[in-house]
């Protein structure tokens, strides 16, 4: 068992967002801009998006109609949910730290002419937007790419309008339990102690190849601090699913959750 807190580069943002750019042009899964087809549904009030894992948003958490609404995608890259929400009606922002992953849903409103607007930069400093700006804050699953999230919780309470909503979607803490290489052998051995971020199971020599391959830090956060921490921002928590993006481990218990918080 490896109980060795590491040291972190302290330039995080600018890791993680090289990391993105290189998971654009290996086209990870998180990166491939959505279908024309799917635009034309959402176009037709069928849409659906994902928090980060299988399942789709309750359509109930949305407005019967997004015409107008004002949402800000936040850590949203990657031409997928935000496109959708702009085809459905909404007036939509999408704020990223990867340029490359901004590129695809401009890809994605060019070609098929959706007015939206995207802006690079770091999900916990929304100094871009002014108070009360937007009705709806959607954030898949980032949280896991900082380390600290009570800057993130309260920009986002910041930027929303009163009675406005806050979705996110985020891992269960206990998958950072498990052997990494393991896993991906299909067995959940346990090795990790928490807190965790993704350098703490390395030797040094696998540290340097981490890093050298581009690779996005990921951090652990416990239950309190991603529900607490949102109530303590001043949330009022309305909705919550779990959700499963491992077949295998779904098996033992949901590996990701879905929040929806509203601004009192």
């Amino acid at each position: 068992m490896m109980n060795n807190k590491t040291h972190i580069p302290e330039d995080i943002a600018a890791h993680n967002q090289a990391a993105w750019d290189n998971y654009v042009t290996e086209e990870v899964i998180w990166t491939v801009p959505v279908s024309s087809e799917v635009i034309a549904k959402a176009r037709e009030g069928e849409y659906a998006v994902s928090l980060g894992a299988n399942s789709d948003v309750p359509r109930n958490w949305f407005p019967e109609q997004l015409e107008g609404v004002k949402i800000l995608c936040l850590a949203c890259g990657g031409g997928q949910q935000a496109p959708i929400l702009a085809a459905a009606g909404a007036q939509v922002t999408v704020m990223d730290i990867s340029a490359k992953q901004l590129e695809q849903d401009c890809k994605v409103a060019q070609q098929e002419a959706l007015p939206l607007t995207t802006i690079q930069g770091d999900m916990r400093d929304l100094s871009a937007f002014t108070d009360n700006s937007f009705d709806i804050v959607f954030c898949p699953v980032s949280i896991t790419y900082i380390p600290n999230l009570k800057p993130l919780f309260s920009e986002a309470y910041r930027v929303l309008s009163i009675g406005g909503s806050f979705m996110l979607g985020a891992p269960n803490p206990a998958i950072y339990l498990f052997d990494a290489d393991k896993w991906e052998e299909g067995v959940y051995l346990v090795s990790n102690t928490l807190p965790f971020n993704s350098l703490d199971e390395l030797n040094e020599e696998q540290r340097r190849q981490f890093m050298a391959d581009n690779k996005a830090i990921e951090y652990s956060h416990t239950l309190s601090s991603i529900i607490g921490g949102q109530i303590e921002a001043g949330f009022k928590i309305d909705g919550f699913y779990e959700d499963s993006l491992d077949e295998s481990l779904s098996r033992y218990f949901k590996d990701y959750f879905a929040t929806k918080a509203i601004k009192g």
